[in-house]
């Protein structure tokens, strides 16, 4: 029988608070969609657990994500909430004040118990929609944990609960993928604007899914033959729930809103789902989180605006300080001396393939505009006949905030700013690991997990997963939950974060006409190996009509990609005045769902047994991850991904002329397979003293594709204090966990970087009363740990709130003043470019988005670190090309920091916080706040920043197998 919470009693306390008449709205509005009560009973015998009771996680809003017609309008109109959709809030918010006073005993006020198994007592509801499965939900959160006596029941069960909670989700997810939202769920220019940005990267065919389905049975042996009939069954327990669903009218309410379903007749579908779908949703997962590299385009257009100032030689020289491939003075993950040379600088780079000044064109994507379509926000950037400007880093920007039922999903059925940020959006998760060897009781201790940014339903679904060859209980994301991806087994947790390193590169192929004419820089063909090959073009047509939820107009509109066997075409530029195409080539292009085989190993109990075959099975995931390790008696970390080895002396960091002496090694475009580094070149260790990362740098020489990793990254604010208890001995679950609360409210700029503004600016007494004051407040909050945190838990209020507003209107405005006079504009402009000034929480323009949780990831606090050290005479190792503030005069870069700190201590809260359709004008604690930003109907109110992962693990085990 289907999980759903009866509705009967929600609707009652609406009648008694509202009043008769909401009643009847909501109810006519469903046409009756009243879901059954599940059925209770006994639980089903726990598996193996070694953690005894010390293992604990946390996944906000809350487990139910599939919200009936009924429960969206209540929520819409009476601010309530079905039962499980935000029940993991409260505690998860808490922890940002609560955490100073956290002991092992008070863990649990904070986090779930993540023990195998429900206690009878905390049985819910038992679902069993086969003979060879059970769900058991617990009472607290609605977490399934499923058990089945087959390994097809098991993974059948698993999708059940899929649909059970994601249904909507997984549906808007596989449109995305396949490039096909605004034909899906209406036409509005935040719906446009996601497809724009997903589809061009992984442009598949359905011919192109299915191989990849084949592709994995054909290679991966037994287990790949494994791997796909858990795919299958999975999509026939998550079929069996679409068709349930429907049939008894529970199913969610955003088919209604989007006109997929009649709320009256019932009339309508919902469209059967199939393993290919799953690897159009891998695509989209894939893009967001573990995929590194790219932008090579960009790297090499302000790599020239350098050279144009100061000449080749020196304005490579300075370009490359700004670049910060091997800082040496940057936060790492490997921390003990070991080297893992990837993607550097070669000292005698070929190939490369630089554009001709101002040639450089970006690809058009979208034609043939009609209707709503050529009115939309997205029109005057993408019209047919004129150079699109839609840049996978851009989305279109428009207000994803839902309206009161007509026009619910009028600004589109998801944020527009949904993934904003494009190939810098990645990587916003951090672990903290130590070893036995410093802790109290001897066993290692981990606090680790993704940070997936915050959204309602979350992209993540918790589970557990017990059967024949699988013992797990963590998270998946939604639609490709066959097994737990991030989680625990019954003696060992593992984790990730994205790792970034570059997997992607940049070719330039020369273009040419079949005939023998002359080419252009439209021309649809290209030089293969000496052979002019036509492109391949793809195309995807979108048509939408107004619906209940969205108003927007009938219209359509048609999106086209150029596809090469060096990748998508993205741009068009010449080279040596030679017309060329730049592509876009990843290792895991074609290739969107082969680490299904490192997940299934995880999973397996039979497989992993120590660390030795964790570093393993995640040898097989091909995404750029950094993976984490802990047990009762090791800790251990691997950076996984398919790293592509390229041709000697090849710089990865620009284009590459598409040519066979400089393609990567073994490279077959067939199904896009090379040569790629062994494991052991692979950043990877056991038993560190401590381990963390928040997608800094991860070993030395290990280069990654961005220009964040230098002397400052938020990756100190972790390691500095886990250092520190490591220092002293006897760590805890709970003095860890410690460590990276207090991180995640502190302020990056304050406690990296401000005691070297406070410095220049005390070079001489500051005379101005003014700013005086605004000094000391900034000293008195630096001395206080430069943390954002409310004076008191609810009180919406920050202690040192008129610091922190300085700081964040002095920050942009003090880098600027320092570097734009030296650099010139363009090359300002270019390098800003590359890498964002500002990403505090509050700062909505950031790589994120406003309110995203997540920040101090991309900044300039590297820059400006080592700039005013080198103006206050201290060292600096892998100094930037030139001193910028003042042109290196203390008392001229003094005046600098002066009259731009002036100008910040001059604006009113209003300004620097100038308000959302969250936030009024002014509201420092709620430009901060975290939302989660809506997938459907159902919104949740906001919570206290802080810079913390989505779903998080604490765990110690102390006993093993």
């Amino acid at each position: 029988m289907p999980r759903r919470t009866p509705h009967r009693t929600r609707i009652r306390s609406l009648r008694e608070s509202a009043g008769s008449l909401a009643l009847m709205a909501v109810f006519v509005f469903t046409g009756g969609m009243l879901a059954p009560v599940p059925a209770v009973a006994a639980a089903e015998p726990a598996a193996a657990d070694y953690c005894e009771g010390q293992c604990a996680d946390i996944l906000p809003p809350g487990t139910d994500g599939s919200a009936t017609l009924a429960e969206i309008l209540a929520n819409q109109l009476l601010g309530t909430q079905p039962a499980h959709a935000d029940d993991q809030l409260g505690p998860y918010g808490a922890l940002s004040s609560g955490y100073p006073s956290l002991t092992d005993d008070t863990l649990d006020q904070y986090f779930n118990d993540a023990s195998f198994g429900v206690p009878d007592d905390q049985v819910a509801s038992v679902t069993r929609p086969r003979d060879d499965v059970t769900i058991t939900r617990d009472k607290k959160y609605g977490i399934p944990h499923i058990k089945g006596t087959t390994r097809y029941g098991t993974e059948f069960g698993a999708g059940y609960a899929a649909g059970q909670d994601r249904l909507w989700l997984i549906d808007l997810f596989r449109h995305i993928g396949r490039g096909e939202l605004s034909s899906f769920a209406g036409g509005a220019p935040a719906n446009q604007g996601l497809e724009q940005e997903f589809w061009p990267q992984a442009p598949y065919t359905e011919e192109d899914l299915q191989k990849q389905v084949d592709h994995i049975r054909e290679t991966a042996g037994a287990r790949g033959e494994q791997a796909m009939a858990d795919a299958q069954a999975y999509i026939d327990g998550l079929n069996a729930y679409r068709e349930q669903a429907k049939d008894g009218r529970y199913f969610p309410g955003e088919y209604v809103l989007t006109g997929k379903i009649d709320a009256i007749t019932n009339v309508g579908e919902i469209e059967p789902f199939k393993i290919t779908d799953m690897i159009a949703l891998a695509s989209v997962v894939g893009g967001l989180f573990g995929n590194g590299g790219g932008g090579e385009i960009e790297a090499a257009l302000s790599l020239l605006e350098a050279q144009q100032k100061y000449g080749v030689e020196e304005g490579t020289r300075i370009w490359e300080s700004f670049r910060q491939r091997n800082d040496p003075e940057t936060v790492l993950t490997l921390h003990d001396g070991s080297s893992f040379p990837y993607a550097g600088k070669p000292d005698s780079p070929r190939g490369m393939a630089l554009p001709d000044p101002g040639s450089v064109e970006p690809e058009q994507l979208v034609y043939d505009r009609e209707g709503s379509a050529a009115t939309s926000a997205t029109s005057a950037q993408n019209t047919e006949g004129a150079q699109s400007t839609q840049s996978l880093k851009d989305p279109v920007k428009v207000s994803g905030r839902l309206k009161p039922l007509q026009g619910i999903f009028d600004d589109g059925v998801l944020p527009a700013d949904l993934f904003s940020g494009g190939a810098s959006r990645k990587g916003m998760s951090n672990a903290l690991l130590v070893s036995g060897e410093h802790t109290a009781s001897g066993h290692p201790v981990a606090v680790f997990g993704p940070q997936t940014g915050y959204f309602a339903p979350q992209l993540l679904m918790m589970q557990e997963l017990q059967g024949p060859g699988i013992s797990a209980h963590g998270v998946s994301f939604a639609g490709v939950g066959m097994y737990v991806q991030l989680g625990r087994g019954q003696d060992y947790a593992w984790s990730a974060t994205s790792a970034m390193q570059d997997i992607t590169d940049t070719y330039a192929v020369e273009l040419c006409e079949p005939d023998g004419g002359t080419s252009t820089k439209q021309s649809t063909h290209y030089l293969y190996r000496g052979t002019c090959t036509p492109m391949e073009k793809l195309e995807k047509r979108n048509a939408w009509k107004p619906t209940v939820a969205d108003s927007t107009a009938a219209g359509s509109y048609r999106m086209q990609v150029f596809r090469t066997n060096y990748g998508i075409v993205t741009h068009r530029a010449t080279v040596d005045g030679k017309p060329v195409a730049y592509t876009s080539l990843r290792s895991t292009y074609r290739h969107e769902a082969d680490s299904i085989i490192g997940f299934q190993m995880l999973n397996d109990p039979s497989y992993v047994r120590d660390a030795k075959t964790f570093q393993q099975a995640t040898q097989h995931i091909s995404y750029a991850f950094n993976w984490f390790y802990a047990d009762s008696r090791d800790i251990a970390y691997y950076n996984s991904g398919a790293n592509p080895v390229r041709a000697a002396n090849i710089d990865p960091s620009f284009p590459v002329k598409a040519e066979k002496a400089y393609e990567w090694r073994d490279f077959d475009p067939t199904y896009n397979t090379a040569a790629y580094t062994p494991p052991d070149q692979h950043p990877n260790s056991v038993n560190q003293d401590y381990y963390i990362s928040w997608n800094n740098k991860q070993a030395e020489d290990y280069s990654a594709a961005n220009f964040s990793l230098g002397a400052v990254h938020r990756g100190d604010l972790l390691d500095g204090r886990v250092k520190k208890l490591v220092e002293k001995g006897g760590v805890t679950r709970a003095s860890l966990t410690r460590a990276m609360a207090d991180a995640a409210v502190t302020d990056l700029r304050g406690e990296q970087v401000l005691p070297e503004l406070l410095k220049v600016l005390r070079s001489e007494p500051v005379g101005d009363p003014a700013l005086a004051k605004a000094v000391q407040q900034l000293e008195s909050w630096q001395a206080a740990g430069a943390q954002r945190k409310e004076t008191s838990a609810g009180s919406h209020t920050y202690a040192h709130a008129d610091a922190i507003r300085i700081m964040d209107a002095w920050w942009p405005l003090l880098v600027e003043g320092e570097f734009r006079p030296g650099l010139g504009d363009d090359l300002w402009t270019a390098l800003t470019g590359q890498l964002t000034v500002d990403e505090s929480p509050s700062a909505s323009h950031g790589p994120t988005g406003g309110h995203a949780g997540s920040a101090f990831q991309y900044g300039w606090w590297g820059n400006v670190d080592k700039d005013l050290r080198r103006v206050l005479g201290e060292p600096v190792e892998g100094a930037l090309g030139r001193t910028y503030c003042g042109d290196g005069s203390l008392d001229a870069c003094r005046d600098v920091l002066l009259g731009t700190l002036a100008q910040a201590a001059a604006k009113p809260a209003t300004e620097v916080y100038p308000g959302d359709d969250t936030c009024d004008a002014g509201d420092q604690w709620c430009a901060d706040a975290i939302v989660h930003r809506p997938l459907g109907g159902i919104k949740h109110r906001a919570i206290q920043w802080q810079n913390r992962p989505t779903y998080q693990q604490v765990v110690e085990f102390p006993t093993h197998r």
